[in-house]
């Protein structure tokens, strides 16, 4: 790419605070994603997600999120398919996991045992096909080397690098998470909403120059 063809590197607001203008419901509902005082809110019914309009290569993501409540599941999918896939109704892509700390005991082990703790340090992890080397694994996952995560009610700032393959996460002003190697290089960003009601708000993008992606590292267009 040369010096002419390469972004202007600024940072671009994805969410406007007024209304749901330059995202695309994949499968929830109406009713599910709404406006209120300048906050993205969703109530996390049905399960499904948003998707941006369009695909992304090489950024940096910048998003705000806070749980209403207690145990709450929901995350930001990058290099993403902009349909559903497998178990759920998610999309196969790179997800950067949001739970509410208290998710691992409402969701206990078969003994009736508290959860692992990773599941609530910002986990990054392929879904639906997407695969990736852990930097610190657990299993096919990578857990955050530090918990930096707020419970419910309080405001969590994710920094999210995606470069050729490489995503790091940066949880409330340090970088603690990363995965390589992913076999999806190129997608769309996707909100989920998984069963509770979660704010996001000052989502942001920086756009970087493009790598040497290759069309099966791309995912698919939508219509």
């Amino acid at each position: 790419m040369s010096a002419a063809e390469s972004p202007t590197l600024e940072w671009r607001d994805l969410f406007n605070g007024k209304d749901l203008d330059g995202w695309v419901d994949v499968n929830t509902t109406p009713e599910t994603w709404s406006v209120r005082d300048g906050l993205l809110i969703c109530t996390g019914l049905p399960i499904g997600v948003m998707r941006s309009e369009r695909q992304y290569e090489n950024f940096i993501l910048h998003i705000e999120w806070r749980h209403m409540k207690p145990g709450g599941n929901s995350g930001v999918f990058v290099w993403s398919e902009g349909t559903p896939a497998g178990r759920g109704n998610l999309p196969k892509g790179m997800e950067v996991q949001m739970l509410e700390l208290d998710w691992i005991n409402q969701n206990p082990k078969k003994d009736g045992s508290a959860n692992h703790p990773g599941y609530i340090s910002g986990e990054l992890f392929g879904a639906n096909g997407l695969t990736c080397t852990p930097e610190n694994p657990r299993g096919s996952r990578s857990m955050a080397t530090e918990f930096r995560c707020k419970p419910h009610g309080e405001w969590n700032t994710y920094v999210v690098v995606c470069v050729d393959g490489t995503v790091k996460l940066s949880i409330n002003g340090k970088f603690v998470n990363g995965v390589r190697d992913s076999s999806v290089r190129k997608g769309y960003l996707c909100l989920e909403s998984e069963g509770s009601e979660i704010h996001f708000r000052n989502i942001r993008i920086m756009e970087l120059p493009g790598g040497n992606v290759t069309a099966a590292q791309t995912a698919p267009k939508c219509p």
